[in-house]
């Protein structure tokens, strides 16, 4: 799997939810390889996307097409400032990986000081998955420069924040004093209402 992240700040948010899901129906079908998207805007503004490929010649055939020119010419002045677009350079699933069943989705962007450790980390929340049934599960796409960025997929919200609230056992509490410590830089796009889309 290839996945594309984009950032940005937007100027008005259906807008861009508008012409996301134009891309979708209307500029993805016209060619392969396309495996889904996840996006949103936060109610600051913030806009996150994650654009799932097979591989990364199918997303350069995209990006290459005239009608991908055309869409992103005018995508693009729905932005306030620079757009940032990072391409994976390797992709790792957890649990049940992304769902277009989920109801929120916490994206998370920084710098792992140890990205094998962090990935060797993600992988053991299968061991407590019974502990945490709002986390359907998540990828996370390694980029260049030990940049990562990781959507969680969860039931909703609301279950999402209960859970985070409660104390976890110690074994876990380990697991994750750990991963907080691997990583610098970080930040959260929290997507209430993500839009969730798959080549049908």
């Amino acid at each position: 799997m290839f996945i594309q992240v984009i950032q940005g700040q937007v100027l008005d948010r259906d807008e861009v939810k508008a012409m996301v899901a134009h891309w979708a129906s209307d500029v993805a079908t016209t060619g392969s390889g396309w495996l889904g998207t996840t996006a949103g805007v936060t109610a600051g503004g913030a806009f996150g996307a994650l654009a799932r490929f097979e591989s990364e010649e199918d997303a350069r055939r995209y990006n290459d097409r005239p009608e991908q020119d055309e869409w992103w010419a005018q995508t693009s002045k729905l932005f306030d400032g620079e757009v940032t677009v990072r391409d994976s350079i390797e992709v790792d699933e957890f649990l049940r990986g992304g769902s277009d069943d989920a109801g929120f989705v916490q994206v998370i962007t920084g710098q792992a000081r140890d990205v094998d450790r962090m990935k060797e980390l993600n992988q053991q929340y299968k061991e407590y998955a019974d502990l945490r049934p709002d986390l359907i599960g998540g990828v996370i796409a390694l980029h260049a420069d030990k940049l990562f960025t990781q959507a969680a997929y969860f039931t909703s919200e609301a279950e999402a924040r209960a859970a985070e609230g409660q104390e976890p056992p110690e074994e876990v509490k380990a697991v994750l004093d750990e991963e907080n410590d691997l990583i610098q830089s970080i930040a959260y796009i929290d997507l209430e209402e993500p839009w969730l889309y798959a080549p049908k």
